[in-house]
């Protein structure tokens, strides 16, 4: 008979591309399976999703505003809203598991599969748990983790080492260099530099690229420079007409990474979790610059946990306009340590997390 499964959460990439990886190894191991996911009206899952082919359904919820506590007022009567939303797309859908991966639209979901007898299973990206999977991880069938140590959160009985699903075309960068230097116009033989903030993009990591612009082309160094879509335009603005032979590639959004991976020898990122998949499987060495502006200070620990393995460097978003591109520099002078932080990153990679994740839901689903 073929399963019926929720897939909910969303609200940014890092949730929407591991939860899409989920539905694709579903669908791989049993074609038959009926797919719906559940995500937060207006954020961008509500455009991803059914462009890879699956439809959604939106809830008016939100995540809790530390910016503006006013906007606050209304969250628990959107919360009431989304349970109740919740437990109408339960009995219309009659899942046979439902399957949380983080993000605003989670929550009501799963607390409604709760109330529902519903069998669910959490895919926990970071490695520090937020609030509500805590909560729900307690009625929880599986929780699949991609970090040591979340025994700290969860029953440790229901952990599962699984990794963190990831988008595979991206990481695929075997023998892809000439391609790459020829896609970005650079030089093949020149070392490269790829900084990446994710899809909206990160302040500090464009700051610390546009003070310490003139020392990378000092030193003949390329880089390939992801912005994000709030920051592009001022940065073009600023970066003026500048000539295409002096190696400083900039995009608002970069559509293949798997070139862009392929083509550097030092990778600038901030610390979510999917990033991190992503970059263990790639192997390259890389800086991890965390945000500071997310829960529980959750990139840092993520960060961490590579550090304490010697498998990244850490800067402090603090202290990164002043030596981010300094350390990049001193690192792509030091071949040795180059070599280290690229064996361990290597070592931490779990290649199958999406068919080892989606192999679980169809164990749980009744």
């Amino acid at each position: 008979m073929a399963k019926r499964i929720i897939i909910s959460g969303g609200g940014t990439g890092g949730h929407i591309f591991p939860a899409i990886a989920i539905a694709n190894a579903l669908r791989t191991l049993q074609p038959d399976t009926e797919i719906l996911f559940v995500g937060a009206a207006g954020r961008m899952e509500m455009e991803k999703v059914p462009a890879a082919g699956y439809r959604i359904i939106g809830l008016d919820i939100q995540g809790f505003q530390r910016s503006n506590l006013a906007k606050n007022l209304l969250l628990p009567f959107k919360i009431i809203g989304s349970v109740r939303k919740s437990l109408q797309i339960i009995k219309d859908f009659k899942p046979h598991a439902v399957v949380g991966v983080g993000g605003y639209a989670s929550g009501p979901l799963l607390y409604a599969a709760s109330i529902k007898k519903i069998p669910y299973l959490i895919q926990e990206q970071n490695s520090y748990a937020g609030i509500t999977n805590k909560l729900l991880g307690k009625k929880a069938e599986k929780i699949c983790v991609a970090f040591d140590g979340m025994d700290a959160f969860f029953p440790s009985e229901r952990i599962i080492k699984t990794g963190n699903p990831v988008r595979k075309e991206s990481v695929q960068i075997v023998d892809k260099r000439k391609e790459a230097a020829a896609f970005f116009e650079l030089d093949e033989t020149k070392k490269t530099i790829l900084v990446v903030g994710g899809s909206l993009g990160a302040g500090t990591l464009n700051k610390s690229m546009m003070s310490g612009l003139a020392l990378l082309q000092s030193q003949d160094i390329q880089l390939i420079w992801q912005t994000g879509k709030y920051y592009y335009r001022g940065i073009i603005d600023s970066y003026g007409n500048q000539p295409k032979d002096n190696g400083i590639r900039i995009f608002e959004f970069l559509n293949r990474m798997d070139l862009a991976f392929a083509m550097a020898d030092v990778i600038i990122s901030r610390a979510g979790a999917g990033t991190i998949a992503e970059l263990c499987l790639v192997q390259k060495p890389v800086i991890l610059v965390p945000s500071p502006n997310v829960a529980e200070d959750h990139q840092t620990k993520n960060a961490m946990a590579l550090v304490n393995k010697d498998a990244a460097v850490l800067i402090d978003d603090k202290h990164a306009e002043s030596d981010l591109v300094e350390q990049t520099l001193k690192l792509l002078k030091d071949e040795a340590k180059m070599k280290v932080l690229s064996s361990n990153i290597a070592g931490l990679a779990l290649p199958s997390a999406d068919e080892t994740i989606a192999k679980e839901v169809l164990k749980i689903a009744l």
